[in-house]
């Protein structure tokens, strides 16, 4: 399900996917499918990059959520594991990175150490023509490895929200450029009481910064605070 954040009317209806599957999609009204990556009118290089990590066509949530994110609207992409949710936010800012600035532009967070290296790693695969620049920012590695990296310049961070906290307390993440805020798994985020560092983080983020919030399930509180 993709849905764009806000008060539109909404429609539903039901997929085909390729497996067999049949899954039912609710979207606001206006909400195009976008049935190959090409139609979307992604980078060459970013194409290069889907197609060597071998993507064909795009999932059901690939073809509603890519698009709209690109166009900097917030998004909360809910679908169910196996999707391809990571590569509609991993996509999306790929192709909103200014490459030629090592300023970090991109924020993912995720709720485990695992899940932020995976995330790095997708990034880094579909973005492998465009030389993009990802750290995994996460807690139990080194901090000087992390403020050295920072310090650097990386284009993307991809963390938990204690140490993205941390680095942005001591300065090392500049947010000052950041223009899109993913939260993975927001579902296990506040399963796991990660709001309130959550909210610590958005504050310190530029109030232009667009958010994608991509879930298995739809918390309640998600629906409440929206």
């Amino acid at each position: 399900m993709a849905r764009e954040d806000g008060n539109a009317r909404r429609r539903t209806r039901l997929v085909d996917e390729d497996d067999g599957d049949t899954v039912e999609f609710t979207t606001t009204k206006d909400i195009q499918v976008y049935s190959t990556f090409e139609s979307m009118g992604l980078k060459e290089d970013l194409l290069r990059g889907i197609y060597s990590y071998g993507f064909e066509k795009p999932s059901a949530i690939q073809q509603r959520a890519i698009k709209p994110a690109v166009q900097g609207r917030d998004l909360i992409a809910q679908s169910q594991s196996g999707t391809g949710k990571t590569a509609v936010f991993s996509i999306s800012i790929l192709q909103t990175l200014d490459t030629s600035s090592n300023e970090t532009q991109a924020l993912v967070i995720s709720p485990t150490r695992e899940l932020a290296e995976q995330t790095q790693k997708v990034l880094l695969a579909l973005g492998d023509f465009m030389n993009v620049q990802c750290h995994a920012c996460i807690g139990g590695k080194s901090i000087g490895e992390d403020i050295r990296r920072l310090d650097y310049g990386v284009q993307v961070v991809s963390g938990t929200p204690g140490r993205i906290f941390d680095m942005i307390r001591r300065r090392n993440l500049r947010t000052r450029n950041i223009k899109m805020l993913v939260i993975d798994e927001a579902d296990e985020m506040l399963n796991k009481g990660f709001k309130d560092q959550i909210y610590d983080i958005y504050r310190y983020l530029p109030p232009s910064t667009q958010v994608l919030l991509v879930s298995a399930t739809l918390p309640q509180e998600v629906s409440t605070d929206s």
